[in-house]
């Protein structure tokens, strides 16, 4: 009988005694994903499971049970694999059935062959999913994250992988030197001749396909002969692990730019890179046994030991990325969550907290701090055709130059948000950054740009340092593709022969000297109270004044709200709509629908921001007052230098 523990360290076991019970009834397959299901619930099981976010992969191990949370960067073709296969012993005949899925090679006991021609072959279909780390994840998400899961989970797996594991898949790596034929039929990878994808299929109806096939799989992985492994981030200097995720079931569900959390087996076994350096040194080649490119091999196939791979058994698409909050909340459990309601019952003196923290960022300036608040919690919860309906872009202008204002509001920001990332704008970045995600061929896969984010990431578009200069074509480009962001919350990734729309939901801010050369919802000069005489310390010091609990409620009271239902009564619609009337008749030039639009978009996130989920008449006359101090200061800034509002 297996023991408690087997389920984290050995899933396979558990997954082969399931099989071995039900096989070859199909039912198997989803007794284990309902095994798997039911310890996850258990006791904050999940929590207990080792992280690729938080773990180095060298220190798990092979075959053991992981988590990872992740953005889906690309999706590859489907593949085939022997979902189940049987094994031959030559001397007895005697025959045992395996399965072959969450594995990345099919294995047999000694003196055991793969028979390729059984009638009990089954071949199933899995999709691989490029994944990277969530781009611009907090440095607090991580670490809370990590503090979270109990020291076992953390400590456990690096014990469990001794040396001796390595000797092991030595010994077999050396059984297999010694069966070359075996090998080829245990642990190469079927092509594109089968199923049209560039994926790994292990085993194949025909073996001198399956051999020549191979040959190509992974031809120039070796760090000795070819140039580094791009790991495809889309934003500069991320770190963490990229995976190929082998997903068995539902995978229709996720898209592009999903963030999922998902539990799989890991899989980094060293026979992928003796596969790897016998197929560098194949020599020949038949030109129409397989239509992969080299490049293509070197995506699609990298090393695991840098790459590694896990086979799904258990993936969600995550709401949210705060560790502070339950992971799925959805609207209905919103409702009666005991987590939501004794946070809401505490919301009032959060917010006037946050309020005073902000009002100090942003250098006295309480009006500022509150529409900062309302972008933070605004989120795009609905599309009418194509318009993008929730979106609140902010551009803040009147922001000091001299004094790296924006980069140290940033790192404020940067607490309080669970992912984010400051986009500094001048014309080298402009004209020579990749913001736009484009299809490469060669390589058949996507590669990323800037704008490949994450649902409800801080996007901070800093212009104070921008300067006079000419941008080139790709410049033009780029500044159009942060336009269709902000105005329609879409990004066209470019496919070479055609653009394809993938809608987002960022929220952007932006920081400018006078008003901002892109669009925006809502523009807000600052009118800073103080000046202090030294910027980075005044900022510094107000973290360090926040108490660390403090702070855990801004980050909960800003994720939390973006999750709540929002409506609005017929009987506040009617008086609203009164009050639009009568407003367009004491002043019909300046009043006009797309005034009434931005009060709406504002009274809905100022209900939110104080805990109500109706728009209240209070809360409508609120609006209605910050909406009327905004416009009074760009006026007076107007009449103060001249320029267009």
């Amino acid at each position: 009988m297996p023991c408690v523990g087997d389920w984290l360290n050995s899933p396979l076991s558990i997954v082969q005694g399931i099989f071995a019970q039900n096989a070859p009834n199909s039912d198997w397959e989803k007794k284990v994903t309902e095994y798997f299901k039911e310890k996850l619930k258990e006791n904050n099981a999940t929590n207990w499971v080792p992280s690729l976010n938080d773990v180095p992969v060298h220190y798990l191990k092979p075959n053991s049970l992981v988590k990872f949370r992740c953005m889906v960067q690309d999706m590859f073709d489907p593949e085939f694999y022997m979902g189940v296969y049987e094994t031959v012993d030559p001397n007895t005949n005697a025959r045992v059935l395996h399965f072959g899925k969450y594995r990345d090679v099919a294995e047999c006991g000694p003196q055991q062959e793969i028979d390729l021609n059984s009638s009990q072959t089954v071949t199933s279909e899995r999709q691989t999913f490029y994944c990277v780390p969530v781009p611009g994840e907090s440095a607090w998400v991580k670490e809370i994250s990590f503090l979270t899961e109990p020291v076992q989970a953390r400590v456990s797996p690096s014990t469990s992988y001794t040396p001796s594991r390595h000797k092991r898949s030595y010994e077999e790596d050396e059984d297999m030197d010694l069966h070359p034929s075996k090998q080829k039929e245990q642990h190469m990878a079927c092509k594109s001749c089968f199923s049209g994808s560039g994926g790994d299929i292990h085993g194949c109806v025909e073996p001198k396909r399956l051999e020549t096939e191979a040959s190509a799989g992974h031809h120039v992985i070796s760090p000795s002969c070819s140039p580094p492994l791009d790991l495809n981030f889309p934003l500069p200097g991320e770190k963490g692990p990229a995976c190929l995720v082998k997903v068995y079931e539902g995978w229709e569900s996720f898209k592009v730019n999903d963030v999922l959390e998902v539990f799989g087996v890991l899989s980094v076994d060293p026979v992928l890179s003796i596969v790897n350096s016998e197929e560098r040194d194949s020599s020949t080649l038949d030109p129409m046994e397989c239509m992969d490119t080299v490049e293509e091999q070197r995506v699609h196939s990298p090393p695991a030991s840098l790459v590694p791979r896990i086979h799904v058994i258990l993936a969600q698409k995550l709401q949210h990325i705060n560790p502070l909050l339950p992971a799925c909340l959805n609207e209905e459990e919103s409702k009666t969550c005991e987590f939501v309601s004794n946070f809401m019952s505490e919301l009032s003196p959060v917010r006037a907290e946050l309020l005073g923290f902000l009002t100090h960022a942003l250098l006295g300036d309480s009006l500022a701090a509150e529409y900062l608040i309302l972008h933070l919690i605004s989120t795009v919860y609905g599309r009418r055709d194509v318009l993008p309906l929730g979106k609140f872009t902010v551009n803040l202008s009147g922001c000091p130059r001299s004094s790296a204002f924006t980069e140290h509001l940033y790192r404020l920001i940067q607490q309080l948000v669970p992912a984010s990332y400051h986009l500094r704008m001048s014309i080298e970045s402009m004209n020579h950054s990749r913001f736009i995600p484009h299809k490469d061929y060669t390589a058949n896969r996507l590669v990323s740009g800037l704008l490949q984010l994450a649902s409800n990431t801080s996007l901070v578009i800093d212009e104070t340092q921008l300067e006079q200069g000419q941008l080139d074509t790709a410049g033009v480009h780029n500044v159009t593709a942060l336009g269709n962001l902000i105005t329609w919350q879409k990004v066209d990734y470019d496919f070479n022969f055609h653009r394809m729309e993938f809608p987002c939901n960022i929220n952007v801010l932006i920081t400018s000297e006078g008003r901002s050369l892109l669009p925006s919802d809502c523009q807000v000069h600052l009118q800073p109270q103080i000046i202090p005489p030294n910027m980075e310390e005044y900022m510094s010091s107000l973290l360090t004044a926040v108490l660390p609990s403090v702070l855990n409620k801004f980050r909960i009271y800003l994720s939390l709200l973006r999750l709540l239902d929002y409506s609005i009564s017929d009987e506040v619609t009617k008086a609203v709509e009164e009050d639009f009337v009568e407003m367009r008749k004491n002043n019909p030039e300046s009043v006009t629908a797309d005034d009434l639009h931005k009060m709406l978009l504002v009274a809905r996130f100022l209900s939110l921001s104080a805990g109500q989920t109706t728009l209240s008449r209070e809360r409508w006359l609120r609006a209605k007052q910050l909406e009327a101090l905004r416009k009074a200061r760009l006026q007076q800034q107007q009449c103060v230098n001249g320029n267009e509002l």
